[in-house]
């Protein structure tokens, strides 16, 4: 059911009024983290070798093209320097490396700059999920319910032009799955993602729904949401980029998870046919001199695939959503899904970030957000230790200020946006405190990994879903292409800082 939320009450719109693409009969509510935890079990039984809990931190070059990438060092300490427990990442070399990240992955960033991927395309934009998972009486549950809804507490008229909506699934066997969805492209910088989220649980349509559960999980993640026009150039020399690592995910649906799924498929027979006739790098364990492969095919094979054809549908809905508000983009949204069905003769193109559209405070009231109740609604700290997340007290902030822009938090953040970033992170990141009478911005780095939690539901990030599938339904490629892994042994000055890898001295080297 799809409804409009005002106040106090709902108004149902009509499932024959709403984009096919909203139609969920036939789909099944599942568990992405258990799916992909499923299908790596079935590619680890055909000799695939995957590596939870590794996480690529930096891409390898070689004579302008990629050549793999490289895990990231642990046992660094807070100062920078190695510990007793340090150990160095891992290379990995492939005649073809695919990114699937999820939405704005570092090494997938990294590659569209050092690439000019994005000419000539429109910025990528970027909304905010953030999600509860709730334990109900079976009783109440209602297995196979989706709802979707507008309007309270982001919309409050026809006019109103924050993007965003919310989700619920009833999930066997007694799961309630809720979440909101923020668009970051508002104007107002004392909205709080996370209050509203908490501020729509109260509504009557909602409450009803968590009355008598618990809340047992809490997690948050960003969506990329410029569809169409924002999806960069896929390939470049030894590699490409997959789901939302090239901004995949249909905005109208709440969903990116199917065309993820299928970016891998193509990606996968691309790289096969392309690869099948040289030599298997399995058998050799070493990487042939020729240059590098650069995968048109696979591009191709998406702008003919189902992928390009539902994105371009929607291509101009949520620039409609931002122009004239939610009433206007409503209608175009339905003139768009079931008259013109993307085959309007023009183009609504977003031009500007989502931060070029926050506006001064001068503009704007502070939002009085009601207090919790720790029964249906939570503080942001009580809600964090819901969500898993575990950093280590003397391991690095991820998160560093540049040194270029040191004078950007006190001086402008806080004088001219009254500090949004305390209210905009989902995990109470970046907090204001008062140094011998000044402000200072401070990293909170316990909690400075939460927004990567909670892979489950459809919120599951496209990577472990994307190497899970894509080792499953096309092995050959990956076992005949991955080259040599070999340990990086020479200790740098710093965990930021490359080192190159010496074989000869590595004392885990091994060929894969």
């Amino acid at each position: 059911e799809f409804l409009v939320l005002t106040d106090r009450s709902s108004y149902a719109i009509p499932n024959l009024l709403l984009p096919p693409q909203l139609h969920n009969d036939g789909n099944y509510i599942i568990s992405l983290s258990q799916l992909c935890r499923w299908l790596g079990s079935k590619a680890e039984e055909l000799g695939v070798e995957i590596y939870p809990g590794f996480a690529a931190s930096e891409v390898i070059y070689k004579d302008g093209a990629v050549q793999g990438i490289a895990t990231r060092d642990v046992g660094i300490g807070k100062d920078g320097e190695p510990k007793a427990t340090f150990e160095r990442g891992m290379e990995l070399h492939a005649r073809q490396t695919f990114f699937a990240e999820g939405a704005r992955g570092s090494c997938s960033e990294e590659l569209i700059k050092e690439f000019n991927l994005r000419d000539d395309k429109a910025p990528q934009t970027y909304g905010l999920g953030i999600k509860e998972v709730w334990e109900v009486p079976e009783n109440q549950l209602q297995p196979g319910l989706v709802q979707h809804t507008l309007g309270f507490p982001l919309q409050s008229s026809l006019r109103d032009k924050v993007f965003g909506g919310s989700f619920l699934y009833h999930q066997e066997p007694n799961l309630v799955l809720v979440g909101l969805v923020v668009g970051l492209d508002y104007a107002n910088p004392y909205l709080n993602p996370y209050q509203e989220f908490q501020r729509w649980k109260t509504h009557p349509s909602i409450r009803k729904h968590l009355e008598g559960g618990t809340c047992i999980s809490y997690g948050a993640r960003v969506l990329n949401e410029g569809g169409f026009h924002s999806i960069p150039k896929l390939t470049f020399p030894g590699g490409a980029l997959l789901g939302c690592s090239a901004g995949f995910l249909n905005a109208v649906k709440i969903k990116g998870s199917h065309t993820a799924l299928k970016s891998g498929m193509v990606a996968a027979e691309a790289a096969f046919e392309v690869l099948k006739d040289g030599e298997a790098v399995a058998d050799t364990g070493e990487l042939s001199d020729a240059s590098p492969i650069e995968l048109t095919a696979y591009e191709q094979a998406i702008e003919k695939s189902w992928i390009h054809q539902e994105l371009y549908q929607v291509r101009n809905c949520h620039e409609a959503f931002s122009r004239w508000g939610v009433g206007g983009g409503l209608v175009y949204t339905g003139i768009a899904a079931h008259i013109t069905k993307g085959r309007e003769p023009w183009t609504l193109e977003h031009k500007s970030a989502d931060s070029e559209k926050t506006q001064s405070t001068e503009y704007f009231k502070p939002i009085a957000y009601p207090a919790p109740d720790g029964i249906l609604t939570f503080d942001l700290l009580s809600n964090l230790q819901r969500s898993g997340t575990y950093h280590e007290d003397d391991q690095p902030s991820h998160l560093r200020i540049k040194p270029e822009s040191a004078d950007i938090p006190v001086n402008v953040s806080m004088q001219v946006y009254g500090a949004p970033e305390q209210r905009f992170c989902p995990a109470g990141v970046y907090e204001y405190v008062e140094e011998d009478g000044n402000p200072n911005l401070v990293i909170n780095a316990q909690v400075s990994t939460m927004w990567r939690v909670q892979l489950d539901s459809f919120l599951a990030t496209s990577c472990e879903l994307l190497i899970a599938l894509l080792i499953a339904t096309a092995r050959t490629v990956f076992t005949a292409n991955v080259a040599a892994s070999k340990c990086r042994m020479n200790i740098s000055n710093g965990p930021f800082r490359k080192g190159a890898a010496d074989p000869s001295t590595s004392s885990c080297s091994r060929l894969m």
